[in-house]
């Protein structure tokens, strides 16, 4: 399945060009803008979000089905090659990511549909 992702600014450079090296479509959102505009952007494109910003797990705020999927990266240390490490483990045990909300730490990734 061919995935389409909008990376937020505090995701590395080095996941980008991972994901574009394995054919996905990648976006960085615009530096310095809010959550709102974050997801809002998403939502315009449909593009699925790469955050490590824990406040997109608010299911209030963002419930799973009213956006085109978010992924959380709760991985410490938060080093890039860790952080690519844990994000394509996701990518690949975790097979439907659309709509969803993917929190993905050390040891488990939580889904919520």
């Amino acid at each position: 399945m061919s995935y389409r992702f909008l990376l937020d600014e505090n995701i590395p450079r080095r996941i980008y060009r991972v994901l574009k090296e394995h054919g996905y479509h990648v976006e960085y959102v615009p530096k310095g803008v809010d959550d709102e505009t974050v997801i809002n952007i998403a939502r315009e494109r449909n593009l699925l979000l790469i955050t490590r910003d824990s406040d997109f797990a608010d299911e209030i705020m963002y419930p799973p089905g009213n956006h085109p999927g978010i992924i959380i990266l709760r991985v410490h240390p938060a080093i890039p090659r860790l952080l690519l490490e844990k994000l394509l483990e996701a990518l690949d045990r975790v097979k439907d990511i659309k709509r969803k909300l993917i929190i993905v730490y050390n040891d488990r990734i939580e889904v919520i549909e």
